[in-house]
């Protein structure tokens, strides 16, 4: 008896193309690569427009270290100037202020009126940062260059319900002048407002407008500040 051998060959079906090893692999790399980036940018486009914060800011928050937010300089004229007027300090004082109208030919006790008042009032100063001019901040890498305008005061307000009259002396033969009093309230609020000038109440709103602005200024992201002010002449 002859011993026969049988050989079997796998033939491909009809219509069906062999498949290539080498580009199975690379296939599904790239496709997962491609993943990974559309999804890293629509995660940032998310972040961005709910916090208005980009992904690698988030990405340094995250590590711990020194975020550095880049701001140009219209963006930062833009926020000191809505401040507007930056009240930095307020001073009060109690004062005595007297006003008279007398007669020129009698006496005080016959034909004069006399008044006393107590007053209780309050200055307040600072700077009024919405005249702040685009070249007064000048940016330089992370250095900021900001010059201030002059400290100036804001307003001088007796307060009615702590200034009480004190005394009042009318004459024999007059009455008492309906004017007197309000003379003597606007006499008292140019005594309240020069004493807080001559006790430095501009020097103290431009110290105060300046840690403000320093501490503003370095929130932004800002590593060195400059501040330089206007000195009023008073």
């Amino acid at each position: 008896m002859t011993a026969e051998s049988v050989t079997i060959v796998n033939e491909p079906a009809i219509g069906t193309p062999p498949e290539d090893p080498r580009r199975s692999g690379p296939s599904w790399i790239l496709g997962i690569l491609l993943g990974a980036i559309l999804t890293v940018v629509l995660v940032g486009s998310v972040v961005w427009l709910a916090t208005g914060t980009g992904l690698l800011h988030l990405i340094g928050m995250a590590r711990g270290g020194r975020t550095v937010i880049n701001v140009d300089q219209p963006t930062v004229v833009r926020q000191i100037q809505r401040l507007q007027r930056l009240e930095t300090v307020s001073y009060s004082m109690d004062k005595i202020i007297s006003g008279a109208h007398e007669n020129a030919y009698l006496p005080k006790f016959l034909a004069g009126d006399r008044l006393l008042l107590v007053v209780h009032g309050e200055v307040v100063a600072g700077i009024n940062l919405a005249a702040l001019q685009p070249s007064n901040v000048v940016i330089q890498g992370q250095k900021v260059l900001l010059h201030l305008p002059a400290a100036e005061v804001f307003s001088t307000r007796i307060d009615n319900a702590r200034t009480k009259v004190y005394s009042r002396d009318t004459g024999l033969f007059s009455s008492p002048d309906p004017n007197l009093e309000s003379e003597v309230r606007e006499e008292a609020e140019r005594q309240l407002q020069q004493a807080a000038l001559q006790d430095g109440i501009l020097d103290t709103a431009t110290e105060n407008a300046r840690n403000t602005m320093s501490s503003m200024l370095q929130g932004l992201g800002f590593r060195e500040v400059e501040i330089k002010y206007e000195v009023r002449l008073r």
